[in-house]
């Protein structure tokens, strides 16, 4: 998600002026909703808009303000006049139309109707909004309660309901938890949902064992908004989040980040976990003007600096170079006057002078270079089409981009780009089931033995003893369960679909879930190199709780030493017999 401060080419500030402003929303990317972020569907050809795309239920209207997440498979946009529209994926209401119905179209959310809407955030499968006198309103997914309605007794928000929150200026969207900004002295930023990684910033992840007998772990949802602590006596104006992790910067023009450590996209020198948050030493020497961009993406995070110079920091290459472990000046950028900036899943875009410039992984077409451009690139690259164009705000979501233009300088460049229809609402269907061959399978393995159990028998008619299976001890027992947590818990968070990092390395913290904690338990997705064993505070995730851990060591230590008991008499024993037969003769 990103934060948006205009300036002019001669760095003055009008951000109070960009509340009039307004412009033509263009799209790229994947469009193919039923689909999208499936297993197996991540790279469909069908239904992409490899270059910008004028939507036609938004030509002529004023979009002011875009919203997405890194991690999300829908959109939000709102007009100057206060109406939202939303459009794309919509498996748990995060549409707030009432139902769970994909959507290709851009649609007025009616349920906000009385209100004038400013400011919106889209997480993976949720959505916040806020509006001009200070409320919020959330409708999506809310087991972690995410949405901040103070409760998570509805796990499915179709509609909008409100938040426990007030005089929130500001709402910016992670994974599966929420940030708001308010104007209350004291509590100028507040979290909630999942804070599993620690990305709430209030010194926990919440982590507990659910079974007595057994290992099943889980983390206690965070469904009412709290302010964070560590902030009380400073005022945060500007933040931004990636899948599980936060950046913020105070109005001393300090940087702050927590949550998810993996590949150094906190900037701390090293990859361990923050549950509260810290500040960026690099920035403690150079800190951020007042009309500074913040963003973050599944991968990394970027804020600009004084003379509009770029810095990032995490992983800047999906499938080769090294992490960033700390902020470094984008050099390919030096020199622009950048006005917005977002990051998704695995691509960047963002709006400098009278260009657009993208870089990153794409399959989708999400860069906007067209069919002559290349699908993918490391390095900064101007989207030709809309060179000339002032570029006013961007969006990133999981595979697609969003751009608004200035319709005063466009002239008739906006009529020579394609138009996309979408399909009517009518056409519109609810997710579709997989096709799963398991059935099939299953049924030829059952065959298979079936058969297989007929040939022996027939062969004899006196079957072999087989003797028990021999069982676990306790050590071997407890490891496969830790293990079985840590590959099941992550998927558990996400949405029925698998949330893929567009076919890049895939940490939770791209579409994917990012198992490595500060301790070194690093979480795999496939394809993907995870930070070095044993950095870290610790605090891995899928420990066993330390009652069950010095239980099942004590047995294991018990046996050990019964075993070398036995066995030392039994060679004391043999070697007395030996002795006194040797005496004997």
């Amino acid at each position: 998600m990103w934060v948006f401060a205009e300036a002019d080419d001669k760095g003055v500030k009008f951000e109070d002026e960009e509340v009039e402003r307004c412009g033509e929303l263009l799209f790229c990317g994947g469009t193919s909703w039923d689909t999208l972020g499936r297993k197996g569907y991540l790279r469909s050809p069908h239904g992409n808009l490899i270059s910008p795309t004028r939507l036609r239920p938004l030509i002529g209207v004023n979009i002011r303000y875009v919203a997405a997440g890194c991690v999300s498979f829908h959109c939000v946009a709102l007009d100057v006049e206060g109406r939202a529209y939303t459009w794309g994926k919509n498996t748990k209401g995060q549409l707030g139309h009432g139902d769970m119905i994909n959507r290709d179209r851009p649609t007025i959310v009616f349920g906000l109707s009385g209100h004038k809407i400013i400011k919106a955030g889209a997480g993976r499968a949720h959505t916040v909004v806020v509006t001009d006198d200070g409320k919020s309103f959330a409708f999506g997914w809310n087991k972690h309660g995410q949405c901040g309605t103070g409760s998570t007794r509805t796990e499915f928000l179709q509609s909008p309901v409100s938040s426990q929150v007030s005089e929130v200026t500001n709402v910016v969207c992670g994974g599966d938890f929420t940030v708001w900004l308010s104007s209350v002295e004291g509590s100028s930023i507040l979290t909630a949902g999942l804070p599993q990684y620690g990305q709430l910033g209030h010194g926990t992840d919440n982590m507990y064992n659910t079974k007595s007998a057994s290992v099943q772990l889980a983390y206690e949802a965070q469904p009412c908004p709290k302010a964070i602590a560590a902030f009380a006596g400073s005022t945060v104006v500007k933040v931004a989040c990636g899948t599980n992790h936060t950046v913020a910067v105070d109005s001393k023009g300090l940087v702050y980040t927590w949550g998810y450590g993996g590949y150094g996209r906190l900037g701390h020198y090293e990859q361990k976990d923050e549950w509260t948050p810290r500040a960026v030493n690099f920035f403690l020497r150079k800190v951020l003007p007042p009309n500074a961009i913040v963003a973050a993406g599944a991968h990394n995070s970027a804020v600009t600096g004084g003379g509009g110079q770029l810095y990032m920091w995490g992983k800047m290459k999906v499938t080769t170079g090294d992490d960033w472990m700390y902020p470094k000046p984008l050099l390919d950028l030096s020199g622009w006057n950048i006005r917005c900036m977002d990051s998704g899943a695995s691509h960047n875009f963002v709006g400098a002078e009278q260009s657009c410039i993208s870089w990153g992984h794409a399959l989708n077409g999400q860069l906007g270079y067209g069919p002559e451009g290349p699908k993918s690139t490391m390095n900064p690259k101007k989207v030709d089409i809309l060179e000339g164009m002032h570029v006013m705000s961007v969006a990133c979501g999981s595979v697609y981009s969003m751009v608004v233009v200035d319709r005063t300088n466009a002239g008739d460049k906006l009529d020579q780009l394609d138009v996309y229809e979408g399909k009517p609402f009518e056409e519109g269907t609810a997710e579709p089931k997989a096709e799963s061959p398991a059935p099939k399978k299953a049924g030829a393995i059952a065959s298979y033995k079936k058969t297989k159990k007929s040939k022996d028998s027939s062969e004899s008619a006196e079957p072999k003893a087989k003797g028990p299976a021999p069982k676990e001890d306790g050590a071997k027992a407890s490891s496969n369960k830790r293990k079985n947590f840590e590959d099941t818990s992550e998927s558990e968070n996400e949405e029925d679909e698998s949330d893929s990092e567009n076919g890049s390395d895939g940490d939770e913290n791209g579409h994917v879930e990012e198992k490595y904690r500060g301790g070194g338990s690093a979480g795999k997705s496939s394809g993907a190199k995870e930070p070095a064993a044993g950095k870290g505070t610790g605090r891995t995730r899928g420990r066993l709780p330390s009652a069950e851990k010095e239980s099942t060591q004590l047995l294991v230590r018990n046996w050990w030493k019964e075993r070398q008991a036995k066995k030392s008499h039994e060679e004391h024993k043999t070697i007395t017999n030996w002795t006194t037969s040797l005496w004997l003769h």
